[in-house]
């Protein structure tokens, strides 16, 4: 259902703070005309968490008929309230999204148990499938391997999906044999997404793939079709690009990159998010330097 390289998309905005419609379709038409696989709007890359429920549900619509049923479109949709998650994937799925993107809750840091009732409820309150996004770095709650499992077994078409940003790559192996072969990993991190791959992933919901799309593709392709040699040539090309994009506060280097890669497109930042630093400026030409992209 989902692999490859899937951007997390970044939203713009104009100078007053408000969405960007115009550049948003744009983008929407570059990645998919470069290759990438789906798109994946409001997420963290695309400052979800200063939007409106009403603004983030409109941005969704606009992928989705962007995208035209070219490349599924996973919608962000995920809360720390259970009545605001249910609330959310009715809206994903009501703006035409072919699936949600999910974290578990963040701040109240459930049990495991809670963790499973919470995405439980999920399940029971509509049926569009929904992508599993287990990143403790940010919502400091871990899903772990053993309620990810009981989650896909008890609804399998709910859950079906997972976007592991954990960073541990042993949890690939571990989820595999939890969950099943038919259940889809893809790595929330770049600069790991070629190890990811080799332990049972089917590609990445990358922030690289924003301003490379075609590089991020293509790495993505090569793997796919055995061709080991090329795959770790391309990422070796990405990855100064995949590092310098979190050499400040996320989205920030990656909007400055959008800047140098497609000039005129609008960087705003919502606070409080922050331009990046010269240093991350510098860091992120060098390696789109390397990467021929300027």
């Amino acid at each position: 259902m989902f692999s490859g390289s899937i951007p997390a998309l970044v939203t713009p905005f104009a100078a007053d703070g408000s969405f960007d419609e115009a550049p948003y379709r744009e983008l929407i038409e570059w990645q998919i005309a470069e290759g990438s696989a789906g798109l994946v709007p409001c997420g963290t890359t695309g400052e979800a968490a200063t939007m409106s429920a009403d603004e983030h549900f409109g941005v969704v619509r606009i992928c989705v008929e962007q995208a035209a049923g070219r490349v599924p479109v996973i919608a962000g949709a995920g809360s720390n309230d259970t009545r605001v998650a249910i609330q959310n994937i009715a809206a994903a799925k009501a703006a035409g999204a072919d699936a949600a993107l999910m974290v578990p809750p963040y701040y109240n840091r459930p049990s495991q148990e809670g963790i499973f009732q919470h995405f439980k409820a999920v399940a029971e309150s509509c049926d569009l499938p929904v992508m599993l996004y287990n990143v403790p770095g940010r919502t400091v709650t871990d899903i772990a391997v053993e309620t990810m499992a009981r989650l896909v077994q008890a609804f399998p078409a709910s859950f079906v999906a997972v976007k592991d940003a954990t960073g541990n790559l042993g949890r690939v192996t571990q989820q595999r044999l939890a969950c099943g072969e038919g259940f889809i990993q893809l790595s929330g991190n770049d600069e790991t997404a070629l190890a990811f791959n080799a332990m049972g992933g089917l590609g990445t919901i990358s922030v690289t793939a924003n301003v490379a799309p075609r590089l991020c593709a293509d790495f993505q392709k090569a793997w796919a079709a055995g061709n080991r040699a090329e795959a770790l040539r391309l990422h070796d090309l990405l990855f100064p690009l995949h590092l310098a994009m979190f050499t400040d506060a996320s989205p920030g280097p990656v909007k400055y990159a959008m800047s140098r890669v497609r000039p005129g497109f609008p960087t705003a930042l919502r606070l409080p998010m922050t331009w990046p630093s010269e240093a991350s400026q510098r860091a992120v030409d060098a390696a789109l330097e390397r990467a021929g992209l300027i």
